[in-house]
């Protein structure tokens, strides 16, 4: 069990330049899960909580630097270049003269984004001040170091993959590259390195033999998914961890007691809270802060963004949201829109094509079809015809519409800002309101009807 007052720092290795990626964007800012490998990795071992985090990086310098310092804004990491990339001996090489001769460090990699914490602790419990490494099985090692094992069983050494022997190659316990390493022979194992190899590198593997020969017990951690060790050279390799980081969170859903149609088919690019019995349709999108009620059904397609959905709430495919709060038992969509700054107090009905921004609605409204509602407040009991629209803007300055309670607007009403229908008000359909209207009074405001006897025989085409 690792001592609770080791000095813990953690090493990310961060300098590859990832040509395979086929991108100007630095490797390890590509996304999966909408955040960049690196800012996973490092929310990750934050969580250990090490007296020292230090990112070695290299290609793209300062556009990486700039990305993580803009999500982590008061941080005190220690940012260390690597000019040539000659291994990553070499690269943890370059962190040791941050690095005091006790404690412990972990070494991470900034284009492995899915290491768990749960497996970063299970390895720092096995550290007593001996090497700890992380392995894992693989049917098809391709690709990965091989751990060689004594005839006692004990690692002795890790033979990467171009340099293993025709044996070798059928080892399936691979090296992941995780280990937790005594700081105390750091200095003497980094400094002993050597790049006799097919890459002429500096192997950090090779401090496993350098343990082995000094009889430094070396521990280790078998990973428990194989996801976790699985780093990023190409958009094959990030499109798969996307859908495997996708799958867990799906999974986790499901464990929670929501219903989906199809685990595959979804994407999580943020925090998902569901209640009771929710359940959601194929290809929805989740981003930012998402908070779902119970009985909340979310048809296909739907795009939601930073919401909070109450009870009892109907979305109807190919909706998005945006910035919003829902009350219960409201109905939105097909093909709705809700913009920012838009609050349902409950019970409403936002139908197919109706963009809402910024605006209220109340209890018991509808805003059925093909209407813009803009920087309005709505009663409650209010209808809305199709094809109403909150004319809010004048070409500098926007203006607020208010429609009170018990209002109804006829179809293909303009509502010209800033102007308030008053309680009851009945809007004949085709009208241009202006001015505010009086309660419990129809009003119609439409030009006069004209018909124009001749004009299209004399403009009839011979």
């Amino acid at each position: 069990m690792v001592d609770t007052m080791t000095k813990m720092n953690v090493v990310i290795l961060a300098a590859g330049q990832g040509k395979r990626m086929n991108s100007k964007l630095p490797k390890v800012l590509h996304q999966v899960g909408n955040k960049p490998m690196l800012e996973r990795v490092i929310s990750t071992a934050l969580m250990l909580k090490p007296e020292n985090l230090i990112i070695i990086y290299g290609h793209g310098g300062e556009v990486v630097k700039s990305a993580i310092n803009k999500t982590f804004p008061n941080n005190d990491f220690v940012w260390i270049f690597q000019d040539k990339q000659l291994g990553t001996g070499h690269a943890l090489k370059c962190a040791l003269p941050h690095i005091n001769n006790d404690g412990a460090t972990l070494v991470l990699y900034g284009d492995v984004p899915l290491i768990s914490i749960y497996t970063l602790q299970h390895m720092q419990e096995l550290y007593d001040g001996s090497l700890v490494m992380l392995t894992a099985v693989l049917d098809n090692p391709s690709g990965y170091g091989r751990v060689v094992r004594d005839a006692d069983f004990q690692i002795k050494c890790i033979v990467e993959e171009k340099d293993t022997s025709q044996s070798e190659k059928f080892i399936n316990e691979v090296n992941t590259g995780f280990y937790i390493l005594p700081n105390q022979y750091l200095d003497e194992w980094l400094n002993t390195l050597v790049n006799d190899n097919s890459q002429g590198e500096y192997y950090l593997t090779d401090i496993i033999a350098k343990a082995y020969k000094q009889n430094i017990e070396i521990r280790y951690y078998t990973a428990e998914h194989n996801y976790e060790i699985m780093g990023v050279n190409n958009k094959l390799q990030l499109e798969y961890l996307e859908r495997m980081h996708q799958c867990k969170l799906a999974e986790s859903l499901l464990g929670s007691g929501a219903t989906l149609l199809d685990k595959s088919r979804i994407d999580i690019r943020g925090k998902i809270t569901c209640g009771m019995d929710c359940v959601i349709d194929i290809n929805c999108i989740f981003e930012g802060s998402v908070i779902l009620g119970d009985n909340v059904v979310i048809g296909a397609g739907c795009i939601l963004k930073n919401v909070i959905i109450s009870n009892d709430v109907v979305i109807k495919p190919y909706s998005i949201l945006e910035d919003a709060k829902i009350g219960p038992n409201s109905q939105i969509g097909p093909y709705a829109r809700i913009r920012p700054g838009t609050e349902l107090t409950g019970g409403a009905h936002i139908g197919n094509f109706v963009e809402i921004k910024n605006s209220n609605i109340g209890l018991n409204s509808k805003v059925n079809h093909l209407t813009y509602i803009g920087d309005t407040d709505i009663g409650s009991g209010v209808n809305v015809g199709a094809g109403s629209v909150t004319c809010n803007y004048d070409g500098k300055n926007k203006f607020r519409t208010v429609i009170e309670n018990n209002s109804f607007i006829g179809s293909g009403t303009m509502l010209v800002a800033p102007v308030t229908i008053s309680e009851g008000s009945v809007i004949g359909a085709g009208s241009t309101i202006t001015k505010t209207t009086l309660a419990n009074e129809l009003t119609v405001s439409r030009a006069r009807q004209v018909t124009v006897k001749g004009w299209l025989s004399r403009h009839k085409k011979d």
